[in-house]
């Protein structure tokens, strides 16, 4: 069988919104999806750290991915986080996502057990095997407390079809080359960190897994196409108006101020689940200060 994959340059992990007493706001998260697809995001990632998955309960994200499924009404592909730290709990939600019909799964490196290469290529092995779904490996050491190695991965890459491509949520060039040099040409890199966008995709990256795409994917999406083109300077001098909105998203947990920011836009509320708290009214002035700077530089464009 063979595996397609196609989710575009711009998959958004996208927020969960929710109401004052913590539930979901399905709502919301109807308007904000329609507003994903209409700013420049290719795919939805349902259910991601950046959703807050973490505090939502399996069925509250069987409900997430089937209301994004209906927002975008084909506009738009959705890919269903189902990684855990127990293997068998990760085959499980990945065969669940197949029963869901997700265009592709995302699962991060088990996280707090801190396996070696041997583990972590186990834990994949029976991920692979257990569904048909196309997998994106997730590499975010410094939540996880373990990096999965370039070797790792191409091993991986070359073993089973439907490992098809890595979040890299690293900052770490080298690796990312040694990813590109090691495995097959059609194996897809995303950057898993929006600053790291253009210099990853000068080695080899296809696209973002991005979160400032909440705000601004069309400026994003821009930015990766020109780059593609050979207008590399136009895709510099997006990514340095950028920047500033790229750094800021992050000066505390996310989601927290990617809520705030689409809160600030009238788009969602701001609300988000303990153990996170939001941000303080002087942080807000802060983030919202550098927001309106980056949408006034890029109207003067």
């Amino acid at each position: 069988m063979t595996i397609k994959f196609d989710c575009g340059e711009v998959i958004t992990a996208m927020v969960t919104p929710m109401t004052s007493k913590g539930e979901i706001d399905y709502d919301m998260v109807e308007i904000l999806a329609r507003h994903l697809v209409s700013t420049g995001t290719d795919t939805i990632l349902v259910a991601g750290t950046t959703g807050e998955s973490p505090t939502l309960t399996n069925s509250e994200e069987r409900e997430l991915f089937s209301t994004v499924k209906r927002a975008t009404s084909g506009k738009a592909k959705v890919i269903l986080s189902a990684g855990s730290n127990c293997t068998q709990t990760a085959v499980d939600f990945s065969k669940n996502a197949q029963k869901e019909e997700a265009d592709a799964i995302l699962s991060v490196v088990p996280y707090y057990n801190k396996p070696n290469q041997k583990g972590i290529i186990e834990h994949y092995s029976a991920i692979a095997k257990s569904t048909d779904l196309p997998i994106i490996i997730y590499n975010i050491p410094s939540r996880t407390g373990v990096s999965i190695e370039p070797a790792t991965v191409a091993y991986l890459a070359r073993e089973f079809e439907n490992i098809v491509g890595i979040k890299q949520s690293c900052g770490d060039l080298d690796k990312v080359t040694e990813i590109r040099m090691l495995c097959p040409d059609n194996f897809t890199i995303y950057s898993g960190d929006d600053s790291l966008t253009l210099p990853m995709l000068s080695i080899g990256a296809f696209g973002v897994i991005s979160v400032a795409s909440h705000l601004f994917g069309t400026e994003i999406k821009s930015m990766i196409r020109n780059f593609k083109s050979g207008n590399v300077l136009a895709a510099r001098n997006m990514h340095k108006k950028l920047y500033p909105v790229f750094k800021q998203l992050f000066m505390a947990p996310n989601p927290v101020p990617v809520k705030a920011a689409l809160a600030y836009k009238g788009i969602i509320m701001d609300y988000v689940r303990k153990p996170l708290a939001p941000l303080s009214e002087d942080e807000k002035i802060v983030l919202f200060k550098v927001i309106d700077q980056v949408k006034q530089d890029l109207e003067e464009e």
